[in-house]
């Protein structure tokens, strides 16, 4: 039950995330941003939302049980994975958006966690990606979604670097 709640409550988190995600797309194509990649953002969508009703089908089809020793560090990772992103979101500002838009003449954000990483919000990702599931012991739900993020995310990196003059 508290697991449906706390899935519940990702999801929410994520409704929250595509408000200030609309906001800041309004901002960037007013100040003449470009937006790459328009063919993979749906399959980021529906990959995110599929795993939330996958987690909760796992565990209520084949009755996974919640496993402290695995579950509570679960929760901490998810936590953390959660508040790393909005740092990156904090960070980036008007610019965060979970599409790819880019503002000409922008500068490179370097501060925050991308001081030490290009893409922070991606290694969070990752990580929320194998952990949700696994607080409750949901592992299939992990292996499959964790492949799958890792095919959605080779696309996406590439077509980011590339708009942002990486590659």
């Amino acid at each position: 039950m508290y697991y449906y709640l706390f899935i519940l409550a990702i999801g929410a988190e994520r409704l929250v995330e595509l408000v200030v995600a609309r906001r800041n797309a309004a901002w960037s194509f007013a100040n003449g941003g470009k937006e790459f990649g328009r063919g993979h953002y749906p399959v980021i969508v529906g990959m995110h939302t599929l795993l939330l009703v996958a987690c909760i089908l796992e565990v209520a089809a084949l009755h996974r049980p919640f496993v402290p020793w695995l579950g509570w560090p679960m929760v901490g990772v998810v936590a953390l994975s959660t508040a790393m992103r909005w740092w990156c979101a904090t960070t980036l500002g008007k610019h965060w958006n979970p599409r790819l838009i880019v503002v000409p003449n922008a500068p490179l954000v370097r501060g925050g966690p991308y001081r030490w990483i290009h893409h922070p919000n991606y290694t969070a990702v990752v990580a929320e990606v194998a952990a949700l599931p696994l607080v409750h012991s949901a592992w299939v739900t992990a292996i499959v979604f964790s492949i799958a993020n890792a095919a959605v995310l080779n696309v996406r990196i590439r077509a980011e670097n590339a708009a942002l003059g990486y590659a």
